[in-house]
């Protein structure tokens, strides 16, 4: 399972202006052994998971975008130096043919192995600027689950809960869901599959609007989700957690140069973290794991 979360980096040591130092994330904590990385010790290996910093500058100057970055991290392709800068919140229009073809959803099915795009979607169609996620798992033929969805639990809203469904799609009737129950869902999809993507775009959205609280409450939202993700996960199942820029963990600017980090919890967790250095080793070093070349 790959678990996407938006605009999340290794921040400094210091609790004034790192939400990741300020929030109760006993779960993360807990599979990291105690343990928060930072630029000062951005490695974690404590625990039940570890934790690697990767770089999301991919050797270009400027600061990492969403469009570029997410489409690194989903095909291993450096999509920012063959668009020739970082770029985003979208992909671009000249990297949506290497996304479709190229990304792990649509290589994994290439293989003959099974895989499922756990979020909920708005429309089967994925927009006129969209996110490398959604393109992706439209590629797939994966982009198929809409809000009735979340009554039977067989996808997860993008925001884990589903406040936003209920703020901006008024018209459409969907259930409450707490991140934990959110995260038990997505665990259970992932045990009917071999490959699970999800992805959670409210961290970036908490980071670019500046505010302490709001980041501290996003990180733990996410906590409460990871706690729900591990209750249910069959044992024989990886989970990587991976960012395509840093922006949440340092609360005076914007998006940043920061390594974001990747976590890999469950069997063969070195394998993954062996191999990361780099945002664009994440897909690759998934798809060989699953033995796809």
């Amino acid at each position: 399972m790959l678990i996407f979360l938006d605009g999340v980096g290794i921040g400094p040591d210091n609790s004034e202006i790192n939400p990741w130092l300020g929030a109760r994330l006993p779960r993360l904590r807990a599979m990291l052994g105690g343990q928060l990385p930072t630029l000062a010790e951005p490695q974690c290996t404590g625990g039940r998971a570890l934790l690697v910093p990767a770089d999301a500058t991919l050797g270009l100057p400027g600061l990492p975008q969403s469009g570029t970055g997410q489409t690194a991290l989903l095909t291993g392709v450096n999509a920012a130096a063959l668009f020739g800068r970082h770029f985003g919140p979208w992909v671009p229009t000249p990297l949506r043919a290497l996304l479709a073809e190229r990304n792990l959803l649509v290589r994994a099915l290439g293989a003959g192995k099974s895989a499922a795009f756990a979020n909920a979607h708005h429309t089967t169609e994925p927009g006129k600027r969209p996110a490398a996620p959604t393109l992706a798992a439209h590629a797939a033929g994966l982009l198929v689950h809409g809000a009735e969805a979340l009554w039977g639990g067989g996808a997860v809203a993008s925001s884990i809960t589903s406040e936003m469904w209920q703020r901006f799609a008024a018209d459409v009737r969907v259930p409450d869901v707490s991140p934990r129950d959110a995260g038990r869902t997505l665990a259970r999809i992932a045990g009917r599959v071999d490959l699970t993507l999800f992805a959670h775009y409210d961290t970036d959205l908490a980071g670019h609007r500046r505010g302490w609280h709001g980041c501290v409450a996003a990180l733990e939202r996410v906590d409460a989700f990871l706690g729900g993700v591990l209750e249910l996960l069959p044992d024989d199942t990886l989970v990587v957690i991976a960012s395509d820029h840093g922006n949440l963990e340092d609360t005076r600017a914007g998006h940043t140069r920061n390594p974001v980090p990747v976590v890999a919890v469950g069997p063969r967790r070195a394998m993954i973290a062996e191999r990361v250095t780099a945002i664009t080793d994440v897909a690759p070093a998934i798809l060989h794991l699953m033995e796809i070349e």
